[in-house]
């Protein structure tokens, strides 16, 4: 937790309600998000209990397992959610537009991705392993299930990797958006309570968010919002009812009766959760985005794309252990995604600048001096290297010789310290600058700051990170278990693995 923050939650305390830390959302949101609020049936290896799903907060639908230990029945219910899940893919699939491409070339691509939004990070991890134990299945064998179950399985797994990716709005979990943007007055664990955070957040009429958490915390109120039910649910209701299915075996208007009875339950157990979702969303949505949040949404509709003509390509599904070089090219790329997504987020939100600001990581201040046409060198091999004198009272850390740091307005430009000076009023930094001024002897209008304007330099980079090195699958060397063997299409074995 980072000192502001820190201090958020003490005003947020004092205030009685959780305090923004940032001041544009850093999340992409769908203009039609699928919503999923699971549950999983306690004692059991992600046993799936029951779902609401949908687009629609009016018109949600409601997935059950009436028991969960009955592998048919949770196939069942693997079908369903796949029906749900496939129909908003192609829909999203069915429309492309013509987008930018580097050098001046364009591309085609999706015009929309699926955002699928769960009410914590427990509801991704149910989401992954749901998507392992369905992704290697088959439609023939002797363990035949519909040919959606597999399909789902390896959009489930697609999800659920790219919820790793820093910036990805794909597969979110509300707690943790909410938490990004708002600090509460309780801790960081109990952020993870969807009601008690949106308490904090929105207190209803006359309490205040302590209190209203308070209340949030009643399992009766407020049932939990999953994957794992109340324990006094799950003895009281939960289990009786399950037990009132097994003895209607064989007697098809007393398993009817039973699984009624069932659905009635467990809608009582999700809808609670299913409006907050909604609320949540809303909330979230009366930020403007950031400007880096369409890129990075971009971004995602690519991935979405690759994947959807490699699905519909009859691709094979998600390995499922990566091999030594894709799991380092994996490692790559998530530190190259935080990389630039931490950047942009700072480059986008005063806030979340103030961070780096604080540390002595970035630095506010004025333009005192500029040489623009600065050149270094002789003759026709003279580089451009223009100096500017920032006068700053922000504690820098910084020394001479540091860089590269680059302007929050001009992101592709880089600088280096050249000398820092200590003044009554604090500091002045002398710069010289380097790129984004094109290959001209003088600097055109713009790319270097004039006198009088108000920079920010940090050492954040948000451009293009470029790929480590890594060597071809089939030079892996020994030590990493040499080359990896093909991967193989799914046999009967893997269709016998555990559910999760």
């Amino acid at each position: 937790m980072s000192t502001l923050t820190s201090l958020a939650r003490v005003h947020a305390v004092e205030a009685g309600r959780a305090q923004p830390i940032t001041t544009v959302r850093h999340v992409h949101v769908s203009a039609k998000p699928l919503v999923c609020v699971p549950l999983v049936m306690a004692g059991e290896a992600n046993a799936p209990l029951a779902a609401m799903v949908g687009s629609d907060r009016d018109a949600p639908r409601v997935l059950i397992v009436p028991q969960p230990r009955n592998p048919e029945l949770r196939f069942g219910f693997a079908h369903s959610l796949a029906m749900v899940v496939l129909d908003r893919v192609a829909s999203c699939a069915a429309t492309t537009e013509t987008y930018a491409r580097s050098r001046g070339r364009n591309g085609q691509r999706a015009a929309d991705a699926p955002q699928v939004w769960v009410p914590n990070r427990a509801g991704i991890e149910f989401l992954r392993l749901f998507g392992r134990s369905t992704r290697f299945r088959s439609p023939t064998g002797p363990y035949p299930v519909p040919v959606s179950v597999p399909a789902l399985g390896k959009w489930l797994t697609f999800f659920a990797e790219h919820a790793e990716n820093p910036g990805s709005s794909m597969l979110l979990a509300a707690t943790d958006v909410l938490a990004q943007h708002w600090a509460t007055g309780q801790s960081a664990l109990e952020d993870g309570n969807l009601a008690a955070l949106l308490s904090w957040i929105a207190p209803p009429t006359g309490s205040d968010g302590a209190f209203a958490a308070l209340e949030a915390e009643d399992p009766l109120l407020y049932p939990p919002a999953g994957p794992a039910t109340d324990t006094t649910f799950d003895r009281e209701v939960l289990g009786p009812g399950i037990e009132e299915y097994d003895r209607a075996a064989g007697d098809a208007e007393q398993c009817r009766r039973a699984r009624t009875r069932l659905e009635t339950a467990l809608r009582g157990q999700l809808e609670p959760t299913w409006h907050r979702m909604w609320q949540a969303i809303d909330q979230l949505r009366t930020l403007p985005p950031g400007n880096h949040v369409a890129g990075r949404w971009g971004q995602d509709k690519d991935d979405f794309t690759r994947f959807y003509s490699h699905v519909t390509a009859g691709g094979n599904p998600q390995p499922k252990r990566d091999s030594a070089v894709a799991a380092a090219k994996r490692l790559n790329r998530l530190e190259r995604y935080l990389a630039g997504y931490e950047a942009q987020r700072a480059f986008d939100d005063p806030l979340v600048m103030a961070e780096y600001r604080l540390v002595g990581e970035a630095f506010v201040g004025e333009v005192i001096a500029a040489e623009p046409n600065r050149r270094v060198g002789a003759g026709n091999s003279a580089a451009l290297r223009p100096l500017i004198t920032v006068s700053t009272s922000d504690p820098v850390r910084l020394a001479v010789g540091d860089g590269p740091v680059s302007d929050q307005k001009r992101p592709r430009q880089h600088a280096t310290i050249i000398s820092v000076t200590e003044t009554p009023d604090g500091r002045e930094i002398t710069l010289e600058l380097a790129g984004g001024m094109g290959k001209g002897k003088t600097a055109p209008a713009g790319t270097v700051p004039p006198v009088g304007e108000r920079v920010c330099f940090s050492t954040l980079v948000s451009e293009y990170h470029r790929e480590g090195t890594f060597p071809a699958l089939e030079n892996t060397p020994w030590t990493h278990g040499g080359p990896p063997t093909a991967q193989r299409p799914s046999t009967d074995d893997d269709a016998k693995e555990d559910w999760s």
